[in-house]
C-alpha cells in the first residue's frame, strides 16, 4: 500500500494531486467492504453545543461542581424530610446528608464554597409537623 503521506510533487497543483491519490486508492480497492459502504451518511442537523452534550453524557449528567451538587442534594433532602411519612424517615434522611455535610466540611470539595451546615433536625422536624 502506497503511503498517503508522500510529498506532493512539484509543478502539480495540490487538488489534482488529491484527486490521483483518491483514485489510485480507490482502483487498489482500499475503500472496499468500508464499515457504512453503500448506505447513506446520518444527517443530522448542526449543533453548536454538541461538545457540551457529549461532555454531560460522559459525566452521566453530573456536571456541576462537587460542592454545588451536595447543595443540591441537600436541598433534596430536606424537603424530602419534611414530606416524610414519618419522623423516624425524616431522621433518617436528614442524619444521611448531615453526615454528607459534615465529611465536606473536613475534606472540602472541589469547586465554590460548600456555604452548607448540617441542618438542625428538630427544627426540621418542628416545621414538617407544623405543615401536616
Amino acid at each position: 500500500m502506497e503511503s498517503m503521506t508522500e510529498r506532493k510533487p512539484p509543478g502539480v497543483s495540490f487538488e489534482s494531486w488529491v484527486d490521483r491519490q483518491i483514485r489510485e486508492a480507490q482502483e487498489r480497492g482500499e475503500f472496499d467492504n468500508l464499515a457504512g459502504s453503500g448506505k447513506p451518511l446520518p444527517v443530522e442537523p448542526y449543533d453548536e453545543d454538541w461538545w457540551i452534550k457529549k461532555k454531560v453524557r460522559e459525566e452521566e449528567g453530573t456536571v456541576l461542581p462537587a460542592s454545588l451538587q451536595l447543595r443540591r442534594e441537600a436541598f433534596d433532602a430536606r424537603a424530602l424530610a419534611v414530606a416524610a411519612s414519618s419522623d423516624d424517615e425524616a431522621r433518617r434522611i436528614l442524619s444521611a446528608i448531615n453526615a454528607r455535610i459534615v465529611e465536606a466540611l473536613r475534606k472540602p470539595l472541589s469547586g465554590p464554597p460548600l456555604n452548607l451546615m448540617p441542618f438542625d433536625v428538630e427544627a426540621v422536624l418542628r416545621e414538617r409537623q407544623a405543615g401536616s
